[in-house]
């Protein structure tokens, strides 16, 4: 999403990222961004919350208008309504959304990937 917006910039064409990733977004180096500390895939507000979802519409239209420098980043402000639990399973090493099956299974394949690479085949 980042790289477009910066495609349709500098093509003429005003644009607004509304992001949870903040590292990842100002990383690509969009014009306008508007972060919001929600979990990943929930940008625009949580599921169901319309009035949540216009507010950071909102917000990011006010960015279009209000923004003066290249790589702005605005925060919208808002918490999660649910707590912040969520940032502890994105945030650690243990990934303990996974099951132990799972996580073993990602483990074999790093494994052999490494593997591979150390024989020059990858």
């Amino acid at each position: 999403m980042s790289l477009i917006a910066r495609h349709l910039e500098e093509n003429g064409i005003p644009t607004v990222v509304i992001g949870v990733a903040r590292d990842i977004v100002e990383s690509c180096g969009v014009a306008r961004f508007l972060f919001v500390d929600f979990p990943l895939g929930s940008p625009c507000g949580e599921p169901w919350n319309v009035a949540q979802q216009r507010e950071i519409f909102d917000m990011a239209l006010g960015l279009l208008e209000t923004a003066r420098a290249p790589r702005t980043t605005r925060e919208a402000g808002l918490s999660w309504s649910k707590g912040e639990d969520w940032k502890t399973l994105v945030f650690t090493e243990a990934q303990p959304y996974q099951s132990g099956e799972v996580q073993e299974a990602w483990l074999a394949r790093k494994e052999k990937y490494r593997q591979l690479r150390a024989e020059g085949k990858v």
